[in-house]
């Protein structure tokens, strides 16, 4: 799949590095990714992959953009408020790139829907800010093996998380267990440093470019905090009595 005369254009910083190449390009080109969530994290996560060039891109959110949502959701501006921010976000995305396949998909994520959705995704970018969602997704990227990237950002405290399914990982919920009737905290009652979500949402993109490059696998788990700007790794061990995951 050559890169045509405007591609090796646009992405011509990407063609100067070793890292990528043509060869590399390509495979953003030829790589799906979908990212579930076009909100804080969603909005800069969907930016640097149609700028870099991932050649089919879903995203999904059944959410209309309000003015609270401008002080951390980079995707929109006051023109948008009122519409559908999948919608909306297509049409940003598509005044960046018209060269890439976009997918816009304006629907609450459900399990009747999931597989239709997400079945050519690669990558899936969980972007969302409730805990049902968190769960099904992981649920399913296990069952499919594929690549979830999932991103939380609240108050003054991000993280972010690959859990590689392609390899025996852990899974999210060995990390955080299902519990009935838990309340996801969330910046609509925690609030959130606005450009920590920036931080956030660009890590989930720039790991799932390296990881379409061949420059990283396996499983991540990182914090940083957006006041000291420290970030601190942690090894992820698989929870022998996990019930999403375990084999008891």
């Amino acid at each position: 799949m050559a890169l045509d005369d405007k591609e090796r254009l646009r992405y011509s910083r990407h063609l100067l590095l070793k890292e990528v190449g043509e060869t590399g390009q390509n495979k953003l080109k030829s790589a799906n990714v979908a990212v579930v969530g076009c909100g804080g994290l969603g909005s800069p996560a969907l930016l640097y992959l149609a700028a870099s060039g991932i050649g089919q891109l879903t995203f999904i959110d059944d959410d209309e953009v309000e003015l609270s949502n401008l002080q951390r959701q980079i995707m929109y501006k006051v023109n948008h408020l009122g519409q559908s921010k999948a919608k909306a976000a297509g049409k940003v995305l598509t005044s960046l790139n018209n060269q890439i396949s976009l997918h816009p998909v304006h629907v609450r994520l459900s399990a009747e829907n999931l597989d239709v959705l997400l079945a050519d995704a690669d990558f899936i970018l969980d972007c969302s800010d409730n805990f049902k969602t968190r769960y099904l997704l992981n649920t399913y990227c296990l069952e499919n093996n594929k690549v979830l990237i999932s991103g939380a950002a609240i108050a003054t405290q991000g993280q972010v998380m690959v859990f590689d399914y392609r390899n025996d990982s852990a899974c999210y919920a060995c990390l955080f267990p299902e519990e009935n009737g838990q309340v996801a905290q969330n910046c609509d009652n925690f609030g959130v440093l606005s450009p920590l979500l920036g931080v956030i949402g660009s890590m989930q993109a720039l790991y799932t470019v390296n990881m379409i490059l061949g420059h990283h696998s396996g499983s991540v788990f990182k914090q940083v905090d957006g006041l000291t700007l420290e970030q601190k790794s942690f090894t992820l061990f698989k929870d022998p009595d996990c019930l999403t995951c375990s084999d008891s």
